[in-house]
């Protein structure tokens, strides 16, 4: 017999080791693992005011990189009214020239001081430049129909124009800063050729 060798049967015998008493029966996870199932549980809504308030969240998240989207141009979150290469180009050929409406405001407030100022012919002079800015206006808004209408059918020949002009009206009667979305050019600026 030898003392050094096992038997076969010896050899075939897998020795079972009983879990520690009082123990929990599976093995103590990872710092790394516990840290990222203890994020889970926190991201993961239990009542329903954590889901009304994690909901909240994503609406938001949601409605920001929209805003965001809008204001950058990006076709992806453009309103139908919006998108398209033909309104881009009226975008850019309006924020591109120089309107009447950007000194609106100031004139507007030259009008108030006047109105207001209790002289008679102060009034009155405020009463004309009242007017003339607003024949101004509509001078300004009568050349943009026009030249845009030539600029369209020179770029995108054969193209519906329809609600074309309203569009740019629109856009032109509000100052600069207020549109939306953002103007991509500067005044005075050359527009490329292609639009696609």
């Amino acid at each position: 017999m030898s003392v050094f060798r096992r038997t076969k049967s010896e050899a075939e015998v897998v020795d079972v080791v009983d879990p520690k008493p009082g123990g929990k029966g599976r093995p103590t996870p990872k710092r790394k693992e516990a840290e990222a199932l203890a994020k889970a549980r926190a991201r993961t809504p239990r009542t329903r005011k954590e889901m009304a308030a994690r909901a909240r969240e994503v609406k938001s998240e949601n409605s920001r990189t929209i805003r965001e989207g809008m204001k950058s141009g990006d076709e992806k979150y453009l309103l139908p009214r919006d998108k398209g290469p033909m309104r881009r180009f009226i975008r850019d050929y309006v924020d591109s020239r120089f309107s009447i409406v950007e000194l609106l405001i100031p004139l507007l407030v030259v009008t108030m001081i006047l109105g207001y100022s209790g002289n008679p012919s102060m009034v009155q002079a405020s009463y004309m430049v009242m007017m003339a800015t607003f024949l101004f206006v509509f001078v300004d808004m009568v050349i943009l129909r026009f030249r845009l209408r030539k600029e369209l059918a020179r770029r995108f020949p054969g193209e519906s124009v329809k609600g074309t002009t309203y569009y740019a009206i629109i856009r032109s009667l509000q100052m600069k800063f207020m549109r939306m979305p953002k103007a991509q050019v500067k005044i005075g600026q050359d527009l490329p050729d292609t639009y696609r």
